[in-house]
């Protein structure tokens, strides 16, 4: 999620200081990302819902304490990605796996190309191991460099590459996106 203008250093302090109209911004510009990466987490909208509601009250209850060491797209993974294993544990939620041999196996629907292809991405990412699923949604939806990624993860900053380049293999040969290249 990368920090867009619209989320400034100047929207962050304000939010941080009480200021709900800068806190909105906030949401507005970030719930996509929160929203995705609890959808990829646990497969269902609802719970994806509320574990993005969750996130939000969260980050409100916890910004005033926001010291700006990491930056807040590290700082809103973190809370995101806790949030949602906060619910795994607590058995509010549970992931939901995805068989990837019967992602392959399956026919193409009769539906708009476009549609099926976000569908089969969301399906895709689901299917990929736990590890390899948070650190492709660190870096390519929070935005996240390698290296903060790795601080937030708590690997090293080379096993973050290594899971991300491997979450984009997987995703390539699920998709079939390798194969639409040689043709």
């Amino acid at each position: 999620m990368p920090e867009r203008a619209s989320v400034t250093s100047q929207t962050i302090a304000a939010a941080r200081s009480g200021d709900l109209e800068a806190f909105e911004c906030l949401v507005k510009t970030c719930a996509p990302s929160v929203y995705a990466h609890a959808l990829r987490f646990f497969g269902d909208a609802e719970a994806a819902s509320d574990a993005t509601q969750e996130v939000w009250i969260k980050v409100l209850r916890a910004l005033p304490g926001f010291d700006e060491r990491a930056a807040f797209s590290t700082w809103l993974y973190r809370v995101t990605r806790n949030v949602c294993l906060d619910m795994l544990r607590a058995g509010r939620r549970a992931a939901i796996a995805t068989d990837p041999v019967l992602l392959q196996s399956r026919g193409d629907p009769d539906h708009a190309p476009g549609v099926v292809l976000a569908a089969d991405l969301e399906t895709a990412v689901r299917a990929l191991s736990p590890e390899d699923r948070d650190a492709f949604d660190a870096v390519g939806l929070f935005d996240l460099s390698y290296a903060q990624a790795a601080s937030v993860l708590g690997v090293p900053s080379g096993t973050v590459k290594s899971r991300v380049f491997r979450a984009r293999r997987t995703l390539q040969a699920l998709l079939r996106l390798d194969r639409a290249e040689t043709a």
